[in-house]
């Protein structure tokens, strides 16, 4: 994602910048408003993180109201130093998305970055998605797995019931999480979406449930957590196997009775938030080790929703390519219009270990790599271009008896492919795969 650094002090830039850089961030640096409106006009930035005093006539506050201004859906995040924190709470009131105090704690920051590039995202999946029928037509789903996914979200949509979603990394789980919140009741409350894994404890405990101020070093002043902001709406708990015992605990009691309580207050709040869980984790095998409550789970395993990996359900990947090509194509002023007949076929075959988002990452690159309008095989990673060598006993002989016996078994299932494949005994991505190889057409 990309991150504008705006400070008149260029060793706190760099500084900065490093740690961002570290965790996967493209980093753009500014040291006054004029030289930050610049970046903006001509770079799609996620989050600004600006410092709230600099020299001269610029400061963190009036840089946020030009970014409202002028590109609505970039998140903001204030840097104060303790003497101006009335200026942070100024800004959030402008509509800053969070405020960081110096010295800049590393974990803090990245877990706000993060959340805030989150959130933008998010706010544009839910903008088209509510721009479409209930959401469906946003969610590629050509493949039969995923209509049956489509049909079970939108018969919770309009229930309170806490749902578990579950599937490989980058599957889309938050996305299906959105599209339920968007055919919900709830649709016109916030979706507030947080990653669970790789936070502290005490990082996490105070994102969700907030803190009173002098609560431990570093909390200023008062801070509502997640749980208060998503208040008539959806909390959205990616990575929930990651989230550690104790935690689980304080969640069990919300779950139990509506309630939750800030880091340091004495006064229970109660909360009107729908749950909906998500994790790549075998949650099963978590309770086995250990490392998950058995009262939790079963609380939270109200309703569960798998999405299904996208080596499970290669109709998606065609639609999947053609979705993301041109919306990809715009963000990265890219002049790429189409990819090649053989760069498709690759794409197909391949078994996509990291899912939509990898799919969607080698859109990216090859949008980036292209010379022309054009896609080709030169322009994929190698990963997906170099080809595994043929087994060394296969010989001719046993290829046309292959062919013949594949044949006849689609032939026998009237080109039914998923009965082909069952009665096959593989699946039916090995079997597209085997039709390719052996240069079978219906």
């Amino acid at each position: 994602m990309n991150v504008l650094l705006v400070d008149d002090q260029l060793n706190m830039r760099r500084s900065t910048a490093f740690v961002l850089q570290q965790d996967g961030h493209t980093v753009h640096e500014a040291a006054s408003r004029s030289e930050a409106l610049s970046v903006l006009a001509s770079t799609d930035i996620d989050v600004v993180v600006t410092d709230v005093r600099m020299e001269g006539n610029h400061d963190g506050v009036t840089l946020l109201h030009s970014v409202k201004t002028r590109h609505a859906d970039t998140e903001v995040i204030i840097v104060t130093a303790f003497g101006t924190i009335a200026d942070a709470v100024d800004a959030m009131k402008a509509g800053a998305y969070d405020y960081l105090t110096k010295p800049l704690d590393p974990g803090r920051l990245l877990i706000t970055v993060r959340r805030a590039a989150e959130r933008r995202a998010l706010a544009h999946e839910i903008t088209e998605l509510r721009a479409q029928v209930g959401g469906r037509d946003r969610i590629i789903a050509a493949s039969a797995a995923m209509q049956t996914v489509l049909r079970t979200v939108a018969r919770l949509a309009d229930t309170d019931s806490t749902v578990l979603m579950t599937g490989e990394s980058g599957v889309g789980k938050d996305l299906m999480a959105a599209a339920l919140h968007a055919q919900s009741s709830r649709r016109n409350g916030k979706f507030v979406p947080i990653n669970c894994g790789g936070i502290t404890e005490t990082i996490l405990e105070s994102e969700l449930f907030g803190h009173r101020r002098g609560s431990f070093t570093g909390a200023v002043s008062d801070k509502k957590g997640l749980f208060e902001e998503a208040h008539r709406g959806v909390l959205f708990l990616d990575e929930i196997g990651e989230m550690p015992l104790m935690m689980q605990v304080r969640l069990l009691r919300f779950l139990q009775e509506g309630e939750i309580r800030r880091i340091g207050d004495t006064e229970t709040r109660r909360v009107d938030v729908r749950l909906i869980l998500a994790t790549h984790r075998n949650l099963e095998e978590e309770l086995a080790a250990g490392r998950f409550r058995q009262d939790f789970y079963y609380r939270i395993n109200v309703v569960t929703v798998h999405i299904p990996p996208l080596r499970e359900r290669p109709d998606d990947i065609q639609p999947l390519v053609h979705y993301y090509l041109p919306r990809l194509a715009v963000r990265l002023r890219r002049n790429v219009k189409d990819l090649t007949p053989e760069a498709l076929d690759l794409l197909m075959a391949y078994s996509w270990p990291g899912n939509i988002r990898e799919l969607k990452n080698t859109i990216e690159r090859a949008l980036n790599m292209a010379s022309a309008e054009t896609i080709t095989e030169a322009d994929l990673p190698a990963t997906i271009t170099v080809k595994a060598p043929p087994p060394a006993a296969r010989t001719l002989a046993a290829e046309a008896t292959d062919r013949e016996h594949v044949l006849t078994t689609l032939d026998r299932c009237r080109w039914n492919q998923s009965r082909a494949a069952a009665s096959l005994g593989i699946s039916r991505t090995t079997l597209w795969r085997k039709r390719r190889e052996l240069r079978i057409e219906q």
